[in-house]
């Protein structure tokens, strides 16, 4: 699929769930700043009627065909795909193809394009028995994902270890899926744990967006309180040509100083960091994306 001139018009949003026409209440801030900056149409559509119910609700459509970015929650492939038909049908077009979305948002799907500098993974179907000593024959600590995510912040494990039997994994794993519940995409990641640095209490990580093959913003994404090291410049150029027009990776700085990829994501559903200046961010969206766009994708 060949991309040709794609100007960037409108940012999508999603309506608070309470008030269909008004933003989000947690995207607020950045809808604030596409406002202040003049530079695009801002689009609302309803938050309920849409992941409840798969029904499409436009705050208004365009008389013409129009690019646009969405910046929301994460969908699940085949949902998103719904969604790119449906607003298509309605002159919009999102800047983030069905296939792109899927290459982005399912980890093992952009894995081999990243695999030399990111944790090594073994890939299980969803209600599989995990051969937990093939694993531990492999990893002297690991931990589980989904295709998309883990449920970090609750009991589960933040890894496991070579004294883990087969049964207390199995035990471990439906909580896991217990956790995931609607939201389990694909199926079982098991990654080797990799040693972060901490700098105080705080790891090293990085998010950084790539957007029509430049890196537009570098930014903490770890809530680092002070000044620390950035990854190596060629490291993040080397991810520069992935066959995708806007899609983020996060890095992180390692024990011994090295930095492997951690994450990668579609753009459009990865959030801002913290500390990122929001306009400049959506100025960056902008300018990337007057050029002629060469992405290629072969999917």
């Amino acid at each position: 699929m060949k991309w040709g001139e794609k100007m960037l018009d409108i940012i999508l949003f999603p309506s608070s769930f309470f008030h269909s026409k008004k933003v989000d209440e947690d995207l607020q801030s950045e809808y604030d700043a596409v406002e202040r900056t003049g530079l695009y149409k801002t689009i609302i559509f309803g938050y309920e009627k849409w992941f409840n119910e798969g029904k499409l609700i436009l705050s208004e459509k365009p008389e013409t065909l129009m690019n646009a970015a969405y910046r929301g929650w994460m969908m699940k492939p085949e949902q998103y795909k719904q969604f790119y038909e449906e607003l298509l049908a309605r002159n919009i077009k999102l800047i983030t193809s069905p296939d792109e979305y899927q290459l982005f948002h399912v980890f093992p799907n952009i894995y081999p394009l990243v695999e030399e500098d990111t944790a090594k993974m073994f890939i299980y179907p969803k209600g599989t028995t995990v051969p937990i000593d093939e694993i531990k024959n492999n990893f002297s600590k690991f931990m589980v994902k989904d295709y998309v995510k883990s449920v970090k912040g609750t009991e589960f494990p933040k890894y496991f270890d070579h004294t883990i039997t087969q049964q207390e994994f199995n035990k471990w794993m439906e909580v896991f899926y217990q956790y995931r519940g609607d939201l389990f995409t694909g199926g079982i990641c098991i990654k080797e744990f990799l040693a972060l640095k901490h700098y105080e209490t705080k790891t090293n990580e990085y998010r950084v967006y790539y957007i029509n093959h430049e890196i537009a913003t570098v930014s903490q994404n770890s809530g680092q309180s002070t000044y620390t090291p950035a990854p190596p410049q060629e490291l993040l150029e080397k991810y520069k040509a992935l066959p995708g027009c806007f899609y983020t990776i996060d890095y992180a700085e390692l024990e011994d100083g090295s930095w492997r990829i951690i994450e990668a994501g579609d753009g459009q559903v990865s959030g801002l960091s913290e500390t990122q200046d929001y306009e400049d961010f959506y100025r960056n969206l902008s300018q990337c994306f007057e050029i002629i766009l060469n992405c290629v994708s072969d999917m």
